[in-house]
């Protein structure tokens, strides 16, 4: 076949395509400018990312968790570079991220110092910064995280914000699925005539909420964040919901439902956001919940490393879930590798291999610049074994491959 690549140069193209593909990245929680404080940007706030926040308190036990809460966030940081940075030398892959974000930066961090850094970034202007993030980390796109009961978000979008086209909203449901009464008591107040019993009336302006969001929004997706003890089907105020909105919702707008499950709330309340863990969910629900909704899109990613295997076997029989990313606690290189090799082996290139989940701007350049690396290897790897068999991929076979994994080629809108 004319354009095939020598056998030798099957892994240096496959590399080569991945470090240049364009992502479209299908999870993050961050935000355009029009957004305001936010979105979260800068060297203070890449130090004080709860993963270095619970790292802290490991490597200085003897940090009271009212001392630094009472802190401001440049003391905070100025802590945490002190006790990880200084004090150790930054191995882990949380304290590697800011150190690859600020060298590919251009910032030279061999002086250690923090001050100078600070100077660096305070002459950046959030929009040229915005620019120079997507350009330096490839990042065409991001799916944001848009909770319309969030109490700093909902009157952002009540001003109608002018949105920059690569954020793209994504609608999260987490308040309706997980904490119902809360939800009811907004929704009354905005006008909703909702109950806490779930009458008809209520799933019906549930209904109304939803697709009132959908059309403002314009969603990617529908997401919510569930419990390792998800269960599907449920009686309780979750599975109706479920069933009788937000999946009723999905099919009529043809639109996809993301669920990351796993997460166990807070179990260790005074780290704060740093204090959730994960636990393994029964697959079986996810059986249960493809096999009864056919018509619904299911993009699902799974906390716990030991459901890896169990998901990639589901997504195998049911064609309407799509394996994504290395979520939270599996973003670690070692991790990415075994979970992106046992996806290709399993499923081909019918799984997004990663999201970035990035909370700060600047997150995007080192969680691409470490998954292209990790990723790619796995992918040459296997288009290496392929091409042991005689079968010669061409570059454009690759390179159309390669989008389609990383490039929103799985997404059907985007």
């Amino acid at each position: 076949m004319a354009g095939q690549i020598a056998r030798e140069k099957v892994a240096q193209t496959v590399r080569e395509a991945m470090n240049t593909a364009p992502i479209l990245d299908i999870h993050t929680h961050l935000y355009p400018p029009s957004f305001g404080g936010l979105l979260l940007w800068g060297v203070d706030e890449l130090l004080t990312y709860h993963y270095l926040i619970a790292e802290l308190f490991r490597a200085k036990p003897e940090t009271t968790y009212d001392k630094f809460w009472k802190l401001g966030k440049t003391k905070q940081a100025d802590m945490i570079w002190d006790a990880l940075f200084i004090a150790n030398s930054p191995v882990s892959e949380a304290c590697r991220g800011v150190l690859t974000s600020l060298s590919r930066l251009g910032i030279d961090v061999s002086g250690r110092d923090l001050g100078r850094i600070r100077k660096w970034f305070a002459a950046q202007t959030v929009e040229g910064y915005v620019d120079k993030v997507f350009e330096l980390s490839g990042v065409s796109a991001v799916v944001m995280t848009n909770n319309p009961f969030d109490d700093e978000e909902k009157p952002v979008w009540d001003a109608k914000p002018k949105i920059d086209k690569r954020f793209i909203p994504a609608l999260r449901i987490d308040n309706l699925l997980n904490d119902w009464p809360g939800a009811q008591k907004k929704l009354a107040a905005w006008g909703y005539k909702v109950e806490t019993a779930l009458t008809k009336q209520t799933l019906e302006e549930i209904r109304r909420f939803l697709n009132e969001w959908a059309d403002r929004m314009k969603p990617a997706y529908m997401a919510a964040s569930l419990p390792p003890s998800f269960a599907y089907p449920e009686d309780s105020s979750r599975g109706i919901i479920l069933d009788e909105c937000v999946l009723a919702v999905a099919k009529q707008r043809g639109l996809p439902v993301g669920l990351m499950i796993g997460v166990k709330k807070l179990v260790n309340p005074d780290l704060r956001l740093a204090g959730d863990s994960l636990g393994k969910m029964d697959i079986s629900a996810l059986e249960r919940l493809c096999l009864s909704n056919p018509r619904v899109r299911f993009l699902i990613t799974l906390l716990s490393r030991e459901n890896q295997h169990e998901l990639c076997i589901v997504a195998r029989k049911f064609a309407n879930l799509t394996p994504f990313g290395c979520w939270w606690f599996l973003n670690n290189p070692s991790i990415i590798r075994e979970m992106t090799a046992e996806r290709i082996e399993t499923l081909g290139l019918s799984c997004i291999p990663q999201h970035s989940d990035a909370r700060v701007l600047d997150q995007l350049i080192y969680k691409w610049t470490h998954s292209r690396a990790v990723v790619g290897d796995v992918l040459a790897q296997k288009y290496e074994d392929m091409a042991a068999t005689g079968w010669l991929p061409t570059r454009a076979e690759i390179e159309r491959d390669v989008r389609k994994i990383v490039g929103g080629g799985l997404l059907n809108r985007y």
